[in-house]
């Protein structure tokens, strides 16, 4: 493979992170004005707009009943997590609330051992427990500068309550991985909050300002755009080698932030950051802490 094509994943997924960072940002800035609930109304109306376009483009089948039913309670939750990261960015700090999301890599082999049986290994168990000590001093590193939320407290339980969502979620995603491709998934994830939100974007809790709809229209295209490059980044490499990427939004949200919002977080938070990072890639390359003896090696090989 040149380095030219095994080059290319890792910028588009950089870019892709760098864009996922900066809707955060703009979610900051305009949301409290806005009004979250139009923002997510609205967002989700023209991500879901696309996403069908591109569905119907693509001419994929029609999903069976199964399929839909399992996808509107995902959708759901996806909607939920959207709403409650959505409202930890408005009251904590970019770069804490991008901290917390991490979190979410923790929580994958406890909901998977729920949901699929799959068993938590003790080195998975320590990471997640080093991991949230990490979470609970990177919270505790409070901004040097900007205003500090009077509802830090239920915006930092709202992140985690995203981060465990969004555990739950891809842990879903994983159970009909196998069974639907990409385009249709992405058009669940958009359509079904669409739907659910259909009454708010009818204005029967208010209107929004008009003014504001091309932002929420941009919400949309970058949301989907966001979503396709991440895509086809990891079509053309291997996930181990682009997951450690994910941690560079703690860059984007920290340099969003302080030039932006003037959040300068102390210490604690980077701190707190390296813990759970470590934790995570702990997690994320487990099988290549595997004892030979686990992996069907004699242990007399091992290195004194």
């Amino acid at each position: 493979m040149s380095s030219k094509s095994s080059t290319a994943p890792i910028l588009i997924a950089v870019f892709a992170i760098a864009m996922g960072s900066g809707i955060d940002a703009l979610v900051k800035a305009i949301a409290p004005n806005a009004g979250l609930h139009h923002l997510l109304a609205w967002r989700f109306l023209f991500g879901g707009l696309i996403a069908l376009a591109v569905f119907r483009a693509q001419k994929r089948s029609v999903p069976s009943w199964s399929s839909i039913r399992f996808h509107t309670m995902r959708g759901l939750i996806q909607l939920a997590c959207a709403f409650t990261f959505f409202f930890a960015l408005i009251h904590l700090p970019l770069a804490v609330a991008t901290i917390i999301g991490f979190t979410a890599a923790l929580m994958v082999p406890f909901v998977a051992r729920v949901l699929l049986g799959e068993r938590v290994t003790r080195l998975a168990l320590i990471a997640t427990l080093i991991g949230f000590v990490g979470a609970v001093l990177a919270v505790m590193g409070r901004p040097q500068g900007g205003e500090a939320s009077e509802l830090w407290v239920l915006g930092t339980v709202s992140c985690f309550l995203a981060a465990f969502l969004y555990a739950f979620g891809l842990v879903l995603l994983r159970i009909r991985a196998t069974h639907e491709d990409a385009t249709t998934i992405a058009m669940f994830t958009n359509v079904v909050p669409a739907i659910a939100l259909l009454p708010i974007t009818f204005g029967l809790f208010g209107s929004p300002d008009w003014n504001d709809i091309p932002l929420f229209l941009m919400f949309g295209v970058l949301g989907f755009v966001t979503w396709y490059l991440m895509t086809l980044a990891y079509a053309r490499a291997p996930a181990q080698r682009l997951a450690p990427l994910e941690y560079s939004a703690l860059i984007w949200s920290g340099l969003f932030g302080s030039v932006f919002f003037q959040e300068y977080p102390g210490w604690q938070t980077w701190v707190g950051a390296l813990v759970i990072i470590a934790a995570c890639l702990i997690v994320a390359f487990e099988d290549r802490f595997a004892t030979r003896e686990e992996t069907g090696q004699p242990v007399s090989d091992l290195p004194e």
